[in-house]
């Protein structure tokens, strides 16, 4: 009766680890993928295994704020945070989707360059969703907020260099197309990456 009454306290903080847990895995077996230049059905699946753990935090953490009382920072940021790490993964997920109905089975110098980016922008992520804890870490955390917005405007001309190179090598016209979507895909998970770290600066403002 007292339970239900007063409900044990749900630790955001906890499960926002667990989900960023999750992308800094996705990071890491996209960038093994990759490396391997191509994507067999037992690989895919644990992409795919992943992304769906990632859901189920992302869920959770938002069904839990419709019944937490007092939360740590503001609802609306704990929603988009949940929210864009959870796209973190999806967008992973859905580029080794796209290279396993793309049958891609070479190594790309590019997207290992990616990958890399990738990995580190997410590692990133973690620390700074980690030192939320206590806002006596706020240097450490727009540090990496920082790293992260150097790292996507680091993907941006990555992706041009990329494209250009296709524009200036590639003749044929189905293979341009896959390697241009999967440049472009790749590129966009730094794009969330960096709206993940806009929401953490967001927060310290607010608790400033």
């Amino acid at each position: 009766m007292f339970d239900k009454l007063f409900p044990k306290e749900f630790n955001f903080f906890e499960s926002f680890d667990k989900e960023v847990g999750c992308a800094v895995r996705a990071g890491a077996l996209f960038k093994e993928l990759v490396g391997k230049g191509t994507i067999d059905d037992e690989s895919r699946e644990k992409m795919r295994d992943i992304e769906h753990d990632g859901d189920k935090i992302a869920y959770s953490i938002i069904d839990n704020l419709n019944k937490t009382f007092i939360t740590p920072f503001d609802r609306e940021d704990i929603h988009t945070l949940a929210k864009k790490l959870d796209d973190i993964n999806d967008m992973i997920n859905t580029i080794v989707s796209r290279m396993k109905v793309y049958r891609i089975k070479i190594v790309n110098k590019n997207l290992i360059e990616f990958a890399n980016v990738i990995e580190d922008a997410i590692n990133a992520i973690a620390c700074a969703v980690h030192d939320l804890r206590n806002f006596k870490n706020a240097n450490n955390i727009l540090k990496n907020c920082m790293e992260i917005n150097k790292l996507e405007g680091k993907a941006d001309t990555m992706r041009d260099e990329a494209l250009g190179e296709l524009v200036d090598n590639e003749k044929d016209p189905i293979e341009f197309i896959k390697w241009k979507e999967i440049y472009q895909d790749a590129e966009t998970v730094l794009d969330i990456c960096k709206v993940v770290a806009h929401v953490i600066e967001s927060i310290l403002v607010k608790q400033a």
